[in-house]
């Protein structure tokens, strides 16, 4: 067994959707950025102060992705598990908690495994908490089946020590202030897993199935180069609009749920064209690399000074302070907000139009308008 399952827990939203995608991802390499080994770095830490706060032995990882704002998000992971940790503890004397476990959910997934981050037995209850470090992407506990499969393979190690009834999953990403926990019956868990998971995996394996695209693509490795999105971008946008004017409302709200995710996929397609090209030699006919806009620069500031100084001028020097991100993180969350805090404010943002399903809340557009206009006049 590799060191990474082709089905694993953390692609299973995109291998449970879009069956043939994990056998197909095997044909790219994996090109993990540096928010993914921040993530891993965050993870470590996660894992060494855990175990501090339980009494095991444990050495500080180093790494060079550490930061104040690390520190802070990895102290209030161990805070919520050691409370998780207390309250298991007023149903069951000596829960067990498991760091960084391996779980084996093979008997579903074939080859299927994957790392718990923390996992909690207490007589008839199992908790599984998953640490998120990431900020783009605002994860849900919600029938999520990454937690799910996770879920399974610590009841393979402890179902028949234990007669748990119920499983809680908990996604805590900290960066996006999300705490998401959602608790399922441990036989309707299994139920999913025999009559939904079994078969769907089985074809998954084998590389069975269609190519059904959707949100799930966001990751895939193959998502530039695959054929069935394309094919579903490209049917958007060849659809007929006509001039705006002559559009009704209905046709308008149609395009608007449409636009994003073409716009998007036309963006990681330019993308992935300009990447081959400028770095594998690529050649794509009708296109060429050139160079795009730039802006001049001074070749060498001390000299710039000094001559301009000589010329007889001299405001050239502005003073600012260093942006409001680089400051808390100078300074670390907590230091930040008492002292800065009550000198902080955000003003309104420009009026956006969303769907419904966007979790913010409505704006009083008469309002908005005014306020926003009157930022701009400032």
């Amino acid at each position: 067994m590799g060191n990474h399952a082709i089905l694993s827990a953390s692609s299973s939203h995109r291998w449970l959707n879009c069956l043939p995608s994990a056998r197909l991802e095997l044909e790219f390499e994996d090109q993990s950025g540096e928010a993914a080994k921040e993530g891993t770095a965050a993870h470590d830490l996660c894992e060494h102060k855990l175990k501090k706060a339980l009494h095991m032995r444990s050495q500080r990882p180093i790494s060079e992705y550490n930061s104040d704002e690390m520190e802070e998000y990895t102290d209030a992971y161990v805070d919520f598990v050691m409370e998780q940790v207390e309250l298991a503890k007023t149903k069951c004397k000596d829960p067990i908690v498991l760091i960084e476990q391996h779980l084996d959910f093979s008997c579903y997934v074939p080859d299927g495994f994957g790392t718990g981050d923390c996992v909690i037995i207490a007589d008839d209850r199992l908790h599984i908490v998953d640490f998120k470090y990431g900020l783009g992407v605002l994860v849900d506990a919600v029938d999520n089946p990454q937690m799910k499969l996770y879920a399974l393979g610590a009841l393979g190690i402890y179902d028949h020590l234990y007669d748990i009834k119920e499983v809680s999953m908990t996604i805590f990403q900290p960066r996006r202030e999300n705490v998401s926990t959602w608790t399922i019956p441990v036989e309707e868990l299994k139920d999913w897993a025999e009559e939904e998971l079994k078969p769907r995996a089985d074809k998954a394996f084998n590389g069975e199935g269609e190519y059904i695209p959707g949100p799930w693509c966001t990751f895939c490795k193959a998502a530039n180069k695959c054929r069935a999105r394309a094919e579903e971008k490209l049917k958007l946008a060849e659809k007929e609009f006509k001039m705006p004017p002559l559009l009704t409302d209905t046709e308008i709200e149609e395009i608007l749920l449409i636009l994003p995710d073409l716009s998007k996929w036309a963006n990681e397609i330019t993308a992935y064209a300009t990447d081959a090209a400028v770095n594998h030699g690529k050649e794509w006919n009708g296109f060429k690399v050139v160079e795009g806009r730039s802006v001049r620069k001074y070749k060498d500031e001390e000299a710039i000074a000094e001559k301009a100084v000589a010329g007889g001028y001299k405001d050239i020097y502005r003073k600012s302070l260093i942006p409001l991100t680089e400051m808390q993180k100078l300074m670390g969350k907590s230091k930040f907000e008492e002292l800065l805090g009550d000198l902080i404010y955000k003003p309104p943002g420009k009026p956006t139009l969303v769907q419904n399903s966007d979790k913010r809340p409505a704006m009083n557009v008469a309002d908005a308008k005014n306020e926003f206009n009157e930022i701009m006049e400032d």
